[in-house]
């Protein structure tokens, strides 16, 4: 699979081998740009540790891999740079304000100072926060921190978002909120890519794939993947089709 200009992210027999255990089985798969992608499995299907080097934090054993236009092997740090990434455990500071949140994070993305002022009120509108911008943020409703580690992800432009079970924990009201905000994301351009539990949230994707015990087991749209798991069941949605998959074990 050669990268293309449309590829956000593009994937070639990429394996994690830790000694004699294989995390991640040679999988192949594309990212379009600006496309909602979903990435599924259980948990110890090799999930984590496929995001894990997409981002540039581990390296592969072998095969190649190409994020926002920079291989993750040779060039990691300029992955790091092109990627926002929000994972399901809340990691701003509970103790600050939006505000103080915000500001920091600007630092750590190097974003120059000179683009302050526009990326934080941009980020505050986007998120709809700026009537609580100094209020404490650990005070503030779990669907409201969500939103702003989003925005703070978001914070230096990032061309693709890596969101890792990034409604965990909160209610589906909340949830669908989130999804609504997750497309609007999109249709500015930015790449999503996301992992859930959620079945339901899942089907919002646009193409997903499926993997487990390090393999893919299913890629496609939603409708494909469970016309193609499900054929005897007219009714299914895509937890039946997950369940199945899953239950199936390595190819």
């Amino acid at each position: 699979m050669t990268h293309s200009a449309s590829d956000a992210i593009s994937v070639q027999d990429l394996e994690k081998k830790f000694g004699d255990f294989v995390a991640v089985n040679k999988i192949s798969f594309r990212v379009l740009k600006g496309e909602i992608f979903g990435f599924l499995g259980a948990n110890g299907s090799g999930k984590s540790t496929t995001i894990r080097m997409l981002c540039g934090i581990l390296s592969p054993t072998s095969g190649t891999a190409n994020v926002a236009g920079y291989d993750i092997v040779s060039r990691p740090e300029e992955v790091k740079h092109a990627i926002g990434y929000m994972s399901q455990k809340f990691s701003l500071y509970e103790d600050l304000t939006p505000y103080e949140n915000i500001r920091f994070y600007l630092g750590v993305y190097s974003v120059p100072k000179n683009k302050w002022p526009d990326r934080m009120d941009w980020v505050l509108n986007l998120t709809r926060l700026s009537d609580v911008r100094n209020r404490i943020t650990g005070e503030l409703p779990p669907g409201w921190r969500q939103r702003l580690a989003l925005g703070c992800a978001l914070l230096h432009e990032p061309q693709i978002l890596f969101l890792d079970e990034p409604t965990s924990g909160v209610d589906p009201i909340t949830r669908g909120h989130f999804w609504a905000f997750i497309r609007r994301i999109a249709a500015d351009g930015i790449t999503v890519f996301v992992t859930t539990h959620y079945m339901d949230e899942a089907r919002f994707c646009e193409r997903i794939v499926m993997i487990n015990a390090g393999n893919i087991v299913a890629s496609g749209t939603p409708f494909e993947i469970i016309a193609a798991a499900c054929p005897e069941k007219p009714d299914a949605d895509l937890n039946d089709a997950f369940i199945k998959l899953m239950a199936r074990g390595a190819p």
